[in-house]
């Protein structure tokens, strides 16, 4: 059993993982925007899985959460599933979060961040980004390209956790759409196995995953200088750094 913390469970992905892990036998920590949504995963709370509740475009929020989070402690695994298609959130909710999470919350081994085969189409330019989040200046695949970018950093970085990204595919979620053509179970696999299996390639560092299989992701994710220059934007934006990961 290993203990997984899930972000944006309330629903799509997140919830199916969670679910999922939980019928498995692990133990799991979800994750709401705010009070109300935690209904979504009363069932899920009512199986004994925890609850943070946290907004994730409000930076007081998402460092209240890695607080609360290192108090439940001994964390084996987060899944930053959570993420917006569009507005001025994409950026505070796709890329600064999980970026603050992973310098704060202490001990998982394991780290996997939600990607997609989007990212390609991405802005490598870090010019006239705003963090905050107040004005709506990166798309979906920036911030998804940024977010793989900051997988592989981790993985450079912090050799002792297994850093991965995953494309869970265009899947039938809110967020895909109902006619999205990829399988919405194998949307979740990938997630869950690299958070808990011991297979030797789900504990092979700094991949790019699509359905348990590791593919090739845009060039600049691998490329140290656009990872450190990403890595200085968001310690100037957050005041803080991944140096405790080292």
């Amino acid at each position: 059993m290993v203990r997984v913390l899930v972000t944006g469970s309330t629903d799509g992905l997140g919830l199916a993982t969670a679910e999922t892990l939980l019928g498995d036998g692990h133990d799991v920590i979800v994750h709401a925007r705010s009070r109300q949504r935690m209904a979504a995963v009363k069932h899920l709370m009512d199986r004994g899985a925890h609850c943070l509740v946290a907004e994730l475009a409000d930076p007081v929020d998402v460092r209240q959460m890695a607080e609360q989070a290192n108090q439940i402690g001994a964390i084996d695994a987060v899944i930053h599933n959570a993420g917006v298609l569009n507005g001025s959130a994409v950026l505070p909710v796709n890329v600064v979060a999980p970026y603050v999470l992973t310098a704060l919350i202490q001990g998982p081994r394991r780290l996997i961040y939600l990607s997609s085969g989007m990212h390609r189409g991405g802005d490598t330019g870090f010019s006239g980004l705003d963090w905050t989040g107040r004005s709506a200046t990166a798309s979906y695949s920036t911030s998804k390209l940024h977010v793989t970018a900051l997988s592989a950093a981790v993985a450079r970085l912090a050799p002792r956790i297994v850093s991965s990204a995953v494309d869970p595919g265009w899947v039938p979620t809110r967020m895909g759409g109902r006619s999205a053509p990829d399988d919405l179970r194998l949307g979740h696999r990938t997630q869950e196995w690299l958070a808990t299996s011991n297979d030797p390639a789900a504990l092979s560092t700094g991949g790019y995953w699509y359905h348990q299989r590791t593919h090739t992701p845009h060039p600049a994710v691998r490329d140290q200088r656009y990872q450190e220059a990403l890595l200085a934007q968001l310690a100037e934006h957050t005041g803080v750094t991944l140096e405790a990961l080292a």
